[in-house]
């Protein structure tokens, strides 16, 4: 017969044995792996994402392969009542191509798309900054004002900017004839010149997508670390070295996503470029890629040569997004 305290010992080196084997469904750091989860287990997340992806394809999909074919045909408006449309292979696209006029409208795009991207950005993230400064209740004011110029929509707000310049009651002509610009008095910045007509779109462009840009950026500083802007304190750093040399590095991946939604928003700008041209003559030294797109389609009725300018815009926000993704990808900042 064993002694009480001699079994009790056995039971306490046995314990100790066990203790010191690693779990069979243990890695080497110490978590368990998916061993011993049977295949179903594993499958539950794609499941779960089947269905989502599956109605976003359809969704998507559809009308994109639907537009290809479109401008792989001759189609016009005796195609939308029923007759057979002729194919005619790459020919839209090589007209358009061909085209002088597309581009001039695809520079024209360009260039607004830089400067709205561009201003979107800086002011933006100028206002995160000021929010991150100012006492809450002056922030709550801000924040509510930038949400509520956010959620306005675009008529509503084409609106309220045409007052703003109405070339004989606008608050903008009556502030320049105030402070010494008699000339200002019945400016119609509409139909002045080209330059002056699409100061008044970028303006109205970029007043709508500054408050996603500062709410985001804002969001997106308040996770800062303290600690490091203290530590760059303590090593004589300025305000605006902190901000350009530890902050907005830190915060360069909210950045790159907001850059990147931006270029894409503003080079398929529509709704406002077209309700400024009704209100300017309706001129087409003012189009842009979207407008010029509607006016090929629903203006002048040939779907075959919209769908295919459609097709070659879609064609440059994917090079442009790819190439912006690349490059950043290459400076380690997201995974490609």
């Amino acid at each position: 017969m064993v002694a009480p305290s001699e079994s009790t010992d056995g039971k306490r080196s046995h314990s100790k044995r066990l203790a010191g084997k690693p779990s069979p469904l243990a890695t080497s750091n110490g978590k368990h792996s998916n061993i011993g989860r049977g295949p179903k287990s594993r499958m539950t997340p794609y499941l779960l994402i089947a269905l989502p992806v599956t109605l976003v394809a359809i969704a998507l999909g559809y009308p994109l392969v639907q537009q290809l074919i479109m401008s792989l045909q001759e189609f016009g408006m005796a195609q939308q009542f029923g007759q057979s449309a002729p194919w005619v292979g790459l020919s839209n696209y090589a007209s358009i191509l061909t085209d002088s006029y597309f581009w001039i409208v695809t520079a024209r795009s360009l260039a607004l798309c830089a400067v709205c991207a561009s201003l979107t950005l800086l002011i933006g993230v100028g206002m995160a900054v000021l929010m991150q400064r100012i006492w809450s209740g002056a922030r709550l004011v801000l924040q509510s004002a930038l949400v509520l110029a956010w959620a306005m929509p675009a008529i509503a707000a084409l609106v309220v900017w045409q007052w703003f310049i109405d070339a004989r009651f606008g608050l903008v002509n009556w502030a320049l004839s105030s402070i010494g610009f008699t000339g200002m008095a019945n400016f119609n910045w509409l139909q002045a010149s080209t330059l002056t007509f699409y100061a008044v779109a970028a303006s109205v462009i970029i007043w709508a997508s500054v408050p996603l840009v500062a709410l985001a950026t804002y969001a997106a500083l308040t996770q800062v670390d303290t600690e490091i802007v203290e530590a760059a304190q303590l090593d004589g750093a300025g305000l605006y070295r902190q901000l350009i040399e530890v902050v907005l590095p830190l915060i360069k991946p909210v950045l790159v996503l907001l850059a990147i939604l931006q270029i894409i928003w503003d080079l398929r700008v529509f709704t406002q470029i077209k309700v400024l041209q009704a209100n300017a003559g309706n001129s087409s030294d003012t189009n842009v890629l979207g407008t010029y797109v509607y006016q090929l389609g629903i203006g002048g009725g040939n779907y075959g040569m919209a769908s295919a300018l459609a097709m070659l815009m879609l064609a440059m926000v994917l090079v442009i997004t790819w190439r912006y993704v690349r490059i950043l990808s290459r400076q380690g900042d997201i995974t490609a």
